[in-house]
C-alpha cells in the first residue's frame, strides 16, 4: 500500500463519528429531561467527560514538550498526533466555560463550596473559602486553560513551520525547545491547581497531598492508550507506515510503566489514609468501598492487574492485537477511574444542598427512581451515602456510556480535522531520521 503523506478524512469516517456525536447528545437531553432537581447526572456527566478529554490533550502537550526538553527523537515520527490531541485545549476551555457559566447562573449544584448557604452554615468551608470561591476557580480555570492552549498552538506552528524550512535550518525547532521548557513548569503547578479545583473540590471537606499526581496519572495512561489506538488505526488505512513495531514497543513500555506508576500512587495515598486513620481523610475510602465496591476494586484489576499480566512480556508489546484489546481496556479503566472520582462527590453534595445533609437524623430520597438512603452525622457534613443503586452514580448506567461514547466521538472528529490540516511526517524535524530507524530489540 502506498503511503499518504496527507490525511483525509473521509465522509464514512465523519458519518460515523457524527452517528456516536448524534448518540450522545440524545443521552445527555435524555438524562437532562429524567433527571432529579438540580440535575446532578446531567451536569456530572459533563463535567467528567470534560475533565477527562481536556486532561488528555494536556498529557500530550506536556509529552511534546517533555521529550522536546529531554533531547528524545524516537517519537518524531508520529508527534503530529500528539500536536493534534493538544490543539483540544481550546475546545477543554469552552466546555470548562459552560461549567462556569452554570455554577454562577445556578444552572448546577456540582461543587458544595459554590453554594453560599452551605458555606455561611460550615466552618470547614468557611476556612477554605479563600482558595475555594467561584472567582478563583473562574480565573484559574480560563488562565491556566488559555495559557495551556497557547503553547499548543504556538509548538504545533512552529513544527509545521519546520517542514519549509531549508535543510540544515533549526532555528524553529530551537524556538519548540525554549517554549518547551517554559510550558513544562507551569504545567508542573497549574495543573495541581486545576484538579485541586475541578476534582478534589468535589468532595469539600476531604483533601490528599498525592491527588493532583494520581489525577494526571490517570491522564496520562489514558492518553498512551489513546496513543496507541490512533496510531493502529490510522496505520491500518494506510497512514503512518514509518511507525514500526519498534515504536508501538515503547508505547507499550509507558503504558505498562505509567500504569504501575498509577498504581503507586494509588497504593501510596490510600495506605497512608488507612494507616493514619483520621476520620476527614479516611471518609473519602470508606463510602466509595461501601457504596461503590464494583468501582473501587475494578479499578485496581482493569487499570494495574491487566495491563500488568499482559504487558509484562517483551513479546506483547509487539503484537498489534494485544495492544488493541489492551489499550481498549485500560482506557475506559481510566475514564472510569474518573468516573469515581466525580460521581460519589457530586452525589454526596447533591443531597447536601437538598437538605439531607444535617440534623443528626436518617432522611429517605429517591433518586432518578432509585432509593438512596443517607445517615448524616452530627457534624452536618459527615453525610455518608449508604443507599442503594442510584443509576448513572453507582455505577455508569447505558446513558452515561452514551455521553462518554459522543465526547469520544467529538474528540476524534476535533483530532482528525486537525491531522487532515498538515503532513503527517514532520519532515523537517531534526530527529525524524533517528525516529523513522528507531530500534529497540
Amino acid at each position: 500500500m502506498k503511503e499518504a503523506i496527507q490525511f483525509e478524512f473521509t465522509s464514512k469516517q465523519k458519518n460515523l463519528l457524527f452517528g456516536f456525536m448524534g448518540l450522545g447528545i440524545l443521552c445527555m437531553i435524555i438524562i437532562f429531561f429524567t433527571d432529579d432537581a438540580l440535575a446532578p447526572r446531567f451536569w456530572s456527566n459533563f463535567l467528567l467527560n470534560s475533565v477527562f478529554f481536556t486532561g488528555i490533550s494536556f498529557i500530550a502537550l506536556f509529552s511534546i514538550a517533555s521529550m522536546v526538553t529531554a533531547y528524545s527523537g524516537w517519537q518524531a515520527v508520529f508527534k503530529r498526533v500528539w500536536e493534534a490531541y493538544a490543539q483540544f485545549l481550546i475546545v477543554g476551555l469552552i466546555l470548562m466555560v459552560i461549567i462556569i457559566i452554570g455554577m454562577f447562573g445556578g444552572f448546577h449544584h456540582l461543587y458544595h463550596w459554590a453554594d453560599a448557604d452551605s458555606v455561611a452554615a460550615d466552618e470547614i468551608l468557611q476556612g477554605k473559602s479563600s482558595f475555594l470561591n467561584k472567582g478563583l476557580y473562574t480565573a484559574v480555570t480560563i488562565i491556566t486553560l488559555g495559557v495551556w492552549y497557547f503553547f499548543a498552538r504556538k509548538m504545533r506552528d512552529l513544527s509545521i513551520e519546520e517542514d519549509q524550512l531549508a535543510i540544515g535550518d533549526f532555528s524553529a525547532y530551537r524556538q519548540i525547545k525554549k517554549y518547551s521548557a517554559a510550558f513544562l513548569p507551569i504545567a508542573a503547578v497549574t495543573s495541581a491547581m486545576v484538579v485541586w479545583l475541578w476534582v478534589m473540590s468535589l468532595n469539600a471537606h476531604w483533601y490528599s497531598t498525592l491527588f493532583a499526581w494520581y489525577a494526571t496519572s490517570s491522564w496520562f495512561v489514558a492518553m498512551l492508550s489513546m496513543t496507541i489506538l490512533t496510531l493502529i488505526y490510522l496505520k491500518s488505512v494506510g497512514y503512518f507506515s514509518k511507525v514500526s513495531v519498534e515504536h508501538f514497543h515503547d508505547l507499550g513500555k509507558f503504558l505498562f510503566g505509567f500504569s504501575i506508576f498509577w498504581t503507586y500512587l494509588w497504593f501510596s495515598q490510600y495506605m497512608l489514609i488507612w494507616y493514619g486513620n483520621v476520620g476527614e481523610e479516611t471518609i473519602y475510602f470508606h463510602d466509595q468501598r461501601t457504596n461503590y465496591p464494583v468501582l473501587f476494586y475494578g479499578n485496581l484489576v482493569v487499570n494495574f492487574v491487566v495491563p500488568f499480566f499482559i504487558l509484562l512480556r517483551n513479546d506483547t508489546k509487539r503484537k498489534v492485537g494485544t495492544l488493541v484489546l489492551t489499550s481498549a481496556v485500560v482506557f475506559i479503566g481510566h475514564w472510569m477511574d474518573f468516573f469515581l472520582m466525580i460521581k460519589p462527590g457530586v452525589l454526596h453534595t447533591y443531597h447536601e444542598i437538598m437538605g439531607h445533609g444535617g440534623g443528626g437524623h436518617a432522611v429517605l430520597d429517591n433518586m432518578a427512581g432509585q432509593s438512596a438512603k443517607l445517615v448524616a452525622d452530627a457534624g452536618g457534613h459527615g453525610a455518608e451515602a449508604v443507599s442503594t443503586f442510584v443509576n448513572g452514580f453507582t455505577f455508569p448506567g447505558l446513558l452515561d456510556v452514551g455521553v462518554f461514547l459522543g465526547f469520544l466521538a467529538f474528540f476524534l472528529y476535533f483530532v482528525l480535522v486537525q491531522l487532515a490540516k498538515t503532513r503527517l511526517e514532520p519532515v523537517g524535524d531534526p530527529y525524524i531520521g533517528e525516529s523513522i530507524h528507531h530500534h529497540v530489540i
